[in-house]
């Protein structure tokens, strides 16, 4: 790991852990985050992308040991559609636990997408908690996929912003596919 992405990791933890927002690069867009079990710093996030708190975020974890301390339980179909995604893919499980109400929907309901960016796994690990992730940029603008592209007022009203460059393991917004009560699969995007 190079020695700038653990300094940025240092900086960026130390913010998370005081209740603080950064903003920081992921494998898809460029995104706003916090510790996802903080509820202060979920409101200033909120606040930050002047989005509806009834608009749940969803969170980054570094692995299925991560998520199964998340959910009551892990559903078996979330391993298949893991392992056949081509891009980065976003889950939405019901029944969380541990993690802020703020961020949930109907049923407990909670979008977790297990990362594969070296710096929010590296964050993850260090902080041992998820992170609420949203794309950097004001509620129904266009996601950022460079720190350039991020608005200003953003930029001024985090914590911190992670001094990393974009990298091409940044595609888009991540497929988003929902595990129903019944078992069934739903692709919401």
């Amino acid at each position: 790991m190079s020695d700038i992405i653990i300094k940025e990791v240092e900086k960026a933890c130390k913010i998370l852990k005081s209740g603080g927002v950064i903003v920081y690069p992921t494998d898809t867009v460029w995104g706003i985050g916090c510790d996802a079990t903080n509820e202060e710093a979920i409101k200033k996030v909120y606040k930050i992308k002047q989005k509806n708190s009834s608009n749940p975020m969803l969170c980054l974890v570094n692995d299925h040991l991560m998520l199964k301390n998340y959910l009551k339980s892990v559903p078996k179909e979330s391993t298949k559609i893991l392992q056949e995604a081509v891009l980065p893919t976003t889950i939405i499980y019901n029944h969380s636990i541990n993690i802020s109400k703020l961020l949930l929907g109907e049923n407990d309901s909670i979008g977790f997408r297990i990362v594969d960016n070296e710096f929010c796994k590296r964050l993850i690990d260090k902080l041992k908690k998820p992170i609420v992730s949203t794309s950097a940029n004001l509620s129904g603008y266009k996601s950022a996929y460079n720190l350039k592209e991020i608005n200003t007022k953003i930029l001024k009203e985090v914590d911190y912003v992670v001094n990393l460059p974009s990298t091409k393991s940044c595609y888009s917004s991540s497929s988003i596919i929902k595990i129903n009560l019944d078992g069934t699969i739903s692709k919401i995007r």
